[in-house]
């Protein structure tokens, strides 16, 4: 799949490339990045330039993974946001922001227009959510965009050879009042 640029008012997601590899390499030497994301760490710049030149570009290429770098209208880098194809119909998502632009809701836009994106245009009917035990701060974007969390996976989350445990949720096309491809038939608790 060729790669697409969402927009919203504040915001620019678009494809990274090599011309984005400073400032991902930048972004990513925060702490928190590399504590709650599966970032390498130390991040090098090599690490920053296989991901802008290599991985981001084939995961489009072969429908696997759609990165979108997360951008000010301006041009400066807020976060990525990746949404990975799981299985038939459904999309795992991640991302992180910039420690200089945390707590403005632009990760929470990102997420919400990405997902909107998915289920429109690529016919995914569910996008997950996962995030270790304790990453609060993915938790509450998560929320905010409407996910609902459906509970906790033991040792689900490989981070840099160490299990952990992580809250998963999930966010449906009609939780954003949108259709889906398949019929849902939700249980009758």
């Amino acid at each position: 799949m060729e790669p697409v640029t969402l927009t919203t008012d504040r915001l620019v997601l678009r494809t990274v490339g090599p011309h984005d590899t400073q400032a991902v390499y930048g972004a990513a030497q925060d702490s928190d990045i590399q504590r709650w994301t599966t970032v390498p760490s130390p991040y090098l710049p090599e690490h920053a330039s296989g991901f802008t030149e290599q991985l981001v570009p084939d995961g489009w290429a072969q429908g696997s993974m759609f990165t979108f770098g997360v951008f000010l209208t301006g041009g400066e880098l807020v976060g990525m946001l990746g949404l990975t194809m799981r299985s038939l119909g459904v999309a795992e998502v991640g991302f992180w922001a910039a420690k200089e632009h945390r707590g403005q809701g632009y990760v929470t836009e990102a997420t919400l227009t990405a997902c909107r994106w998915i289920f429109t245009e690529v016919g995914v009917d569910r996008v997950e959510w996962r995030a270790e035990v304790g990453n609060h701060a993915s938790r509450a974007v998560a929320e905010r965009a409407g996910f609902t969390v459906e509970g906790t996976l033991r040792s689900a989350i490989n981070n840099k050879g160490v299990r952990r445990d992580c809250w998963v949720g999930s966010l449906l096309p009609s939780d954003l009042g949108l259709p889906s491809t398949a019929p849902y038939l939700p249980s009758r608790s």
